[in-house]
């Protein structure tokens, strides 16, 4: 509902090829639109924190998983993130914790650089696409909202984030997926922004093919086509087996979306 606030955590490596699932957390402990969702399976996570902050305890716990994730997928890394109250240090099996400076003008990490920005700009495209009556009468739910910030964490191209690591310093590795630290260029600029966030080779054809009975059914209507997609996305939430299936699922959804806008 308006005026609920929530805080996002995101974490990318530096060549911007992985993306952790983003954490969200918000005021309501039990939200009834999460009732009856497979939570295990979504491609997102919700937590409930006072005044929707990130407290100490919440970002141990998403320590503890991220460091389990990386030990079944036998990865050792490094852990940049901002000094912090909410930042406790963890002697972790998988992840080496280290605190960066302060940020300053001169002087910013990654996602200060334009990965956050990028991030709030594809979420409320995809809350303006959201609103018109399409979907029905009434505001987003909390669902919904996690749903399109996981969508837009998905927007956020690679070569984005890469760009931002460089500006701050930081230099993927291309054979070792490591991170090195180099002397700090200064800020990108918002050409450099939007030319490293569009994808490349975007290049391509999309057609509908005709078949010899398609005249035999009538056309369904937009509304008729959400409704379908809302049923759809509400079976994946409480069956699903993969957060993979999600994306697959927003794929589908774009796909309307550009259809219906000609």
């Amino acid at each position: 509902s308006s005026g609920e606030r929530l805080t996002v955590l995101l974490c990318a490596n530096a060549s911007g090829s992985q993306k952790v699932p983003l954490r969200a957390v918000g005021d309501s402990p039990r939200p009834r639109c999460l009732r009856g969702v497979n939570l295990e399976q979504m491609p997102w996570s919700y937590r409930a924190g006072s005044l929707a902050g990130l407290t100490a305890p919440l970002f141990a716990e998403w320590l503890r998983e991220f460091n389990e994730g990386m030990r079944r997928q036998g990865k050792s890394v490094l852990l940049l993130l901002a000094k912090h109250e909410a930042h406790p240090y963890l002697q972790l099996s998988n992840v080496r914790m280290v605190f960066v400076p302060p940020a300053t003008a001169l002087a910013q990490p990654p996602l200060d650089r334009g990965i956050a920005s990028d991030l709030k700009g594809h979420y409320r495209r995809r809350l303006l696409r959201w609103l018109p009556a399409e979907r029905g009468a009434g505001q987003p739910s909390l669902l919904d909202v996690l749903h399109m910030l996981a969508q837009a964490w998905g927007d956020v191209r690679p070569g984005l984030i890469a760009s931002c690591f460089r500006a701050a310093g930081f230099t993927p590795d291309a054979d070792a997926e490591a991170v090195s630290l180099t002397s700090a260029p200064g800020l990108l600029s918002r050409e450099q922004l939007e030319r490293d966030g569009d994808p490349a080779g975007a290049d391509g054809d999309a057609g509908m093919a005709e078949g010899e009975d398609a005249g035999e059914l009538p056309c369904p209507s937009e509304r008729e086509v959400w409704r379908s997609l809302a049923t759809l996305r509400r079976y994946l939430e409480c069956q699903a087996t993969s957060p993979d299936l999600f994306q697959a699922f927003y794929e589908l959804e774009d796909a309307v979306h550009m259809v219906s806008a000609g």
